[in-house]
């Protein structure tokens, strides 16, 4: 039976990618999309998803805004990375699509009620506001939710700072309500996404394909390239986003191991870090992972797979 997901993001051009594999590929049931805050205001990654809906024929799937803000701290966006609209590089159409009238919090608390439990996995992409508020209100989705499989993070380092990850450090407070739920959760981080690098065969394959939603791919990524060499000096740039919608489709494509995991909130120069602690087994109650290693190949053909089922 395809796995239901609810995918939380930011879009942002590797979390239009993500949308996109997850629509076109038959072991995901997409039950709703919500977004928050992160690559964008929350005015621009909501018009960026629906957009995206616009482009890959997405109907009858609830998408509905969520929070404009951290928990406790300013908002900051990535515009050096994903530029003034959230999705710099192509021509974006006109959605049709009307926007859920509930929040997000509210339409992930429902959809995941409304299912029996251990069926709805929560695909986090962006900051996690939305899935913190989410268990805040309703405490009961912690047992309900099959597990959360999010992107964001990293145990060697960060992006954002020396430390921290972006998705986490933007909202720290958030991700560690997040991380200390009892629920299954798996940290696919920069240790992972560094993996999925975008180079000329990828670039050439996903050409290969030949229908509008591959050019729109080959427009991000054109943009997606320009930015992450001038900023953080990748000759090819990391698809992040996408690695955790792959893991959830298909566990062989990449390694994941139990460690426990926190976040830092006090550090003046490790806020926002994801600490895991390798030091030796993993306690029996440990409910945190984290992925390690990716299947390139596999993932890269999991993508591509999906452009061509859209198209």
């Amino acid at each position: 039976m395809p796995r239901k997901v609810i995918l939380d993001c930011d879009p942002g051009h590797d979390d239009a990618i993500a949308l996109l594999l997850a629509h076109g590929n038959p072991e995901i049931e997409l039950l709703a999309v919500t977004t928050v805050h992160g690559n964008q205001t929350i005015e621009k990654t909501t018009r960026n998803a629906l957009a995206v809906a616009e482009i890959a024929g997405i109907t009858g799937v609830p998408f509905a805004r969520g929070a404009h803000r951290p928990l406790v701290r300013e908002v900051e966006v990535a515009e050096s990375i994903h530029g003034d609209s959230g999705m710099d590089g192509p021509v974006l159409p006109e959605p049709s699509l009307e926007l859920d009238e509930r929040h997000a919090v509210d339409l992930i608390i429902d959809t995941i009620m409304s299912h029996e439990p251990g069926t709805v996995t929560l695909i986090p992409t962006g900051a996690l506001t939305n899935i913190a508020l989410a268990v805040r209100k309703e405490p009961r989705i912690a047992e309900r939710v099959a597990e959360v499989v999010l992107m964001g993070g990293g145990y060697h380092g960060g992006n954002w700072s020396a430390a921290a990850e972006f998705n986490i450090v933007i909202d720290p407070e958030a991700a560690h309500i997040v991380f200390n739920e009892a629920w299954k959760l798996t940290m696919v981080g920069l240790d992972l996404t560094h993996q999925a690098l975008a180079t000329p065969d990828v670039v050439q394959a996903i050409a290969e394909v030949g229908t509008k939603p591959a050019q729109f791919v080959l427009e991000l990524l054109e943009f997606f390239s320009k930015t992450y060499r001038e900023a953080q000096g990748f000759e090819h740039p990391p698809v992040h986003d996408p690695c955790a919608v792959a893991l959830v489709i298909d566990p062989s494509v990449m390694s994941v191991v139990r460690v426990p995991l926190d976040v830092e909130l006090t550090g003046s120069l490790t806020l926002g870090m994801t600490v895991a602690d390798f030091r030796g087994p993993a306690p029996d109650d440990c409910t945190t992972h984290a992925a390690t290693d990716l299947d390139r190949e596999k993932f890269w053909a999991l993508i591509v797979d999906a452009l061509r089922r859209i198209g």
